[in-house]
């Protein structure tokens, strides 16, 4: 399948909050960040199933993810839009310029996302 152009909105979860008690080197934690939220047409037209690995390119960027379909604790994406927790992998897609706001813009970035591997 090709590629297809997304708008990626990135921010803090319930859980990630929760998972700062934690630690950030747990398995848990990798999970959230690296977990793509996308609504379940655009996983079909991606050809993406739950589990399905996707790469995630911007201009300043790409990361690697695991697909997982909207909805329950997870929040709903409408239909053209992904969400992604904040992670490292989210800043290897940010660019870096903050205009002076001490963080590079995290909403609304314009993002191509292509399926790369098998469900798990």
């Amino acid at each position: 399948m090709p590629a297809m152009r997304f708008i990626m909105n990135a921010g803090r979860s319930t859980k990630q909050g929760r998972q700062i008690n934690v630690g950030k080197d747990t398995a848990d934690y990798e999970e959230l960040v690296t977990t793509l939220i996308m609504h379940p047409d655009d996983m079909a037209e991606l050809g993406a199933s739950t589990g399905t690995a996707v790469r995630v390119r911007s201009e300043s960027g790409e990361g690697r993810f695991v697909c997982k379909e909207h909805g329950g604790k997870d929040g709903k994406v409408p239909r053209g839009m992904i969400f992604i927790a904040y992670g490292p992998p989210t800043c290897r897609l940010m660019g870096q310029t903050t205009d002076g706001t001490g963080m590079p813009l995290s909403k609304g970035w314009e993002v191509e996302v292509e399926a790369i591997g098998e469900s798990t």
